[in-house]
């Protein structure tokens, strides 16, 4: 039986996040490389790079990137979007990459993390995350503020996009916030799909805790990529960590 992730990244899912636009994804990459110590020409992995928004902003900015995700839908995509194929993609697990690493900086953006029931399964993504990376290179993982989403959830939304009614179902169940999304064809075409989708909340010590279990050392955590990016646990509706490989083998 496939997992919620090998189902849920597919057609329907370009129709769902239709919303995240090209242009945002340049506004983000600006910020991140703010924070980032990166040379011209640096090589970057986009872990779980979905359609290549971030991948092809990062290209723009002047560096050599790579990007990889599970999903062959959403590479097809990302592809079509890279008219001058200029980003290397590759279609991969995020916790066994097919790649020898030497990554000055490695993303992972937009909660594309906590998809894994267990924390191992977890800590191997975390562990390739220091493989791919050189001694000292820099990661960022962007992950949901935990806090916020349990004191802010929205039951239930719905909206209409290109003639499908969506509607989307959240709930928290434990550790794991669950969403369930169907879509309706309003033109009785297509039928209706149902979707599920699960990620662990993870708090912010917690995650510093298995990223440093990862030999992976945080050195800030920003609550975004707006003008007031500084971290607020009660107000911050993502948490952004930033820092580097550690230099010894503690992993």
């Amino acid at each position: 039986m496939k997992d919620w992730y090998e189902k849920s990244f597919g057609e329907d899912y370009l129709l769902v996040y239709k919303h995240r636009d090209i242009e945002g994804a340049a506004r983000e990459v600006k910020t991140m490389i703010s924070w980032l110590d990166l040379p011209p020409g640096a090589q970057v992995l986009d872990l779980c790079c979905g359609t290549g928004r971030h991948s092809l902003a990062l290209v723009d900015a002047g560096y050599r990137v790579t990007g990889v995700d599970l999903s062959d839908v959403l590479l097809r995509e990302a592809r079509k979007l890279d008219t001058k194929e200029r980003v290397d993609w590759r279609q991969a697990d995020m916790r066994e990459l097919p790649l020898e690493g030497g990554f000055d900086a490695v993303v992972n953006l937009f909660t594309s993390f906590g998809y894994f029931r267990k924390d191992g399964e977890q800590l191997k993504v975390l562990r390739e995350i220091r493989r791919m990376l050189k001694p000292g290179g820099w990661f960022i993982i962007d992950f949901m503020n935990s806090p916020y989403v349990r004191r802010h959830l929205v039951p239930e939304s719905e909206r209409e996009e290109d003639g499908q009614r969506i509607v989307e179902k959240r709930r928290i169940e434990g550790d794991f916030v669950i969403k369930d999304i169907t879509i309706s064809d309003m033109h009785g075409t297509k039928g209706t799909r149902e979707y599920h989708e699960r990620v662990k909340l993870y708090t912010r010590g917690r995650l510093e805790e298995m990223l440093q279990e990862a030999g992976l050392m945080t050195d800030e955590v920003y609550g975004g990529y707006n003008e007031e990016v500084e971290y607020d646990e009660g107000r911050s509706q993502r948490m952004v960590f930033v820092g580097r490989r550690l230099q010894e083998e503690t992993a």
